[in-house]
């Protein structure tokens, strides 16, 4: 159970950064716009060292209100950036929050309430609503916020209020880094999801409540996506070697759908009983790919894109998870330096 947070907590919002001149202007002004009544909140806006004029607006910012912080990483991950904010002391609660996001007006307060409504539970978070620049990122957007797409990523599709084992932009307890530690800086991709089941695994419960609100800027691509979760299914794997047991069973479906699709062809050839169960699968999961994506699409010219893009999230998270099996466990490298390149 945690501690019960002070009349006047502090609360110290930590953002990774990297040539984000286009987004952190609203993000910063989304924070200074949101009710803070009640609390003392403080920004740390850590920076890997942009060159594109982020730091001249985090300048701007920080000269005109003093509770605003340019922290520099020249690391350049997201979990060093995290923890160069994190593991200052002073705060009661921590939020990390991404560049391309805004809150809403009771962010925090939504925030705290939670926290002081639930002492049982160590990090609160919130429903993320997506803002598109185009189609494209639109139907990414609506695939992602679907459970064919993510399954019981409850944050992004906003399907449960209550316990759930990870959230987006979370609001935690002081005590939870000081008990658990603070985010793996060996993990490119897949720290905050590795950083929450070592919370869950500690006892801290973690609450997802639909009365927390932020906005997310989608700037996305087909192809980028399949990069992105290449990634996330590859640095997964490297999660379950860390912690020698496979976090939660839902990561394994994609690989099964990949090895399934794969080997029913040749397999089929050599046995056509094989070859059935194949054409029996895969025709189901094109039948539920396409009443997915007409649900999900909701218009004419958006379903083509969310059937693509449901085809990318499974396949390439799936791949990369295949991958990672054989890199990581199989043949027990580290993960690779072109691994660790980032992808947006």
């Amino acid at each position: 159970q945690g501690t019960m947070l002070s009349a006047t907590p502090t609360v110290r919002v930590v953002i990774p950064c990297r040539n984000e001149a286009a987004y952190i202007g609203a993000c910063i002004s989304s924070i200074i716009d949101a009710d803070r009544s009640g609390m003392l909140v403080e920004v740390d806006v850590c920076d890997g060292m942009s060159d594109d004029g982020t730091r001249a607006i985090l300048e701007q910012f920080a000269a005109r209100y003093p509770w605003i912080r340019m922290v520099d990483t020249p690391a350049r991950t997201t979990p060093h950036a995290l923890n160069a904010g994190l593991e200052r002391p002073g705060y009661d609660v921590g939020i990390i929050l991404g560049a391309h996001a805004e809150v809403g007006p009771r962010f925090f307060q939504a925030n705290i309430e939670t926290l002081r409504q639930h002492p049982e539970v160590g990090c609160a978070g919130g429903v993320i609503e997506n803002v598109y620049a185009d189609d494209a990122s639109r139907a990414i957007g609506a695939a992602m916020a679907h459970p064919f797409g993510v399954g019981s990523a409850y944050f992004r599709t906003g399907r449960k209020d209550g316990l759930v084992d990870t959230v987006a932009f979370g609001a935690y307890r002081r005590e939870v880094f000081d008990r658990v530690g603070y985010f793996d800086e060996r993990l490119v991709r897949n720290q905050d999801d590795e950083f929450n089941y070592r919370v869950t695994q500690a006892g801290f419960g973690i609450y997802l409540s639909h009365h927390i609100h932020s906005k997310y800027s989608v700037r996305a691509s087909i192809s980028k996506l399949f990069r992105q979760y290449f990634q996330y299914g590859y640095w997964k794997v490297f999660v379950n070697r860390i912690h020698g047991t496979v976090t939660t069973w839902r990561q394994l479906v994609p690989a099964i759908l990949v090895m399934f699709t794969v080997l029913g062809i040749p397999l089929g050839m050599m046995d056509h009983r094989i070859g059935w169960i194949w054409v029996a699968g895969t025709g189901t999961y094109l039948i539920a790919l396409s009443l997915a994506a007409l649900h999900a699409g909701r218009s004419a010219t958006l379903i083509p894109y969310v059937f693509a893009s449901f085809v990318a999230l499974h396949f390439a998270y799936g791949s990369g998870y295949i991958k990672g099996i054989w890199d990581l466990i199989l043949l027990r490298r580290d993960p690779s330096e072109r691994s660790k390149a980032l992808t947006r």
